[in-house]
């Protein structure tokens, strides 16, 4: 009997839709049948099999991207029931019906649930969130970091880019050119690496430009909603105090 009425269960997604960057969004509905342990990425793929909406209409296959499906690449962020998440690790049966999927409005839409993450390249692009070593050549292992430091830049390591910072943060909008907390948190990283901290008064000047670490409100959205648990808030207040210790020392002609 359990069996029956599983086969027979149907899941209701709404998804917020949008043909291209510039027309206008709509909702459509789509009914699903029901597997156990399913997430919105397969219920998704389901749509693209049979795209047909809840009316029985023959429609286009939901746009989205995805790539690992084990929460490590970041790419199927979207928002779920009003939270910006990994779609893979949404599970169907742990989330409310009808399930609302949404693009990340922080970003500019490309179509349905693709958005274009330029924003966010760009602000890591502006903090030089790389090691700066040139050429191809054997240039031996190189330092080691202590330690102590390597756990908890290991941490910060972890961010994947996903954008779900962004979107949860009230300061990260087309009104402000704020950088937001992952690219905050990347400055920490590489200013700590033994390499990387050849260009840390570079970064650092970068963060106190218009758009940089001022723009914070401490709303904490960033670090509650980080789904590698990155401490970004305490990357911010590393990074304030970093900032105004390399203020003064400019200042003080140091």
């Amino acid at each position: 009997m359990a069996e029956t009425n599983t086969a027979n269960k149907k899941v209701k997604f709404i998804v917020t839709r949008q043909d291209s960057p510039e027309s206008r969004s709509y909702t459509e509905e789509f009914e699903i049948p029901y597997r156990p342990n399913m997430n919105v990425i397969s219920a998704l793929m389901e749509v693209q099999r049979n795209p047909t909406n809840a009316k029985g209409d023959k429609t286009t296959p939901v746009c989205w991207e995805s790539n690992c499906l084990e929460e490590v690449c970041g790419a199927c962020s979207m928002v779920i029931n009003g939270k910006p998440r990994q779609a893979c690790t949404a599970l169907v049966d742990k989330l409310e019906q009808p399930v609302r999927i949404a693009p990340m409005s922080t970003f500019p839409v490309v179509r349905d649930l693709v958005i274009n993450r330029e924003r966010m390249f760009n602000a890591l692009k502006k903090v030089k969130a790389w090691i700066p070593i040139d050429g191809t050549y054997d240039l031996g292992p190189g330092p080691r970091m202590a330690e102590s430091k390597r756990q908890w830049a290991y941490e910060l390591s972890k961010c994947m880019t996903c954008g779900v910072c962004l979107e949860s943060c009230p300061n990260v909008n087309d009104k402000t050119s704020f950088i937001g907390p992952a690219a905050i948190s990347q400055v920490r990283l590489f200013n700590a690496h033994p390499t990387g901290e050849m260009n840390a008064e570079e970064r650092l000047d970068t963060l106190m430009e218009d758009g940089g670490i001022e723009g914070c409100g401490n709303s904490q959205n960033c670090v509650r909603s980080c789904p590698k648990g990155i401490p970004l808030t305490t990357s911010i207040a590393a990074m304030n105090k970093d900032t105004t210790k390399h203020l003064f020392a400019k200042w003080l002609g140091l």
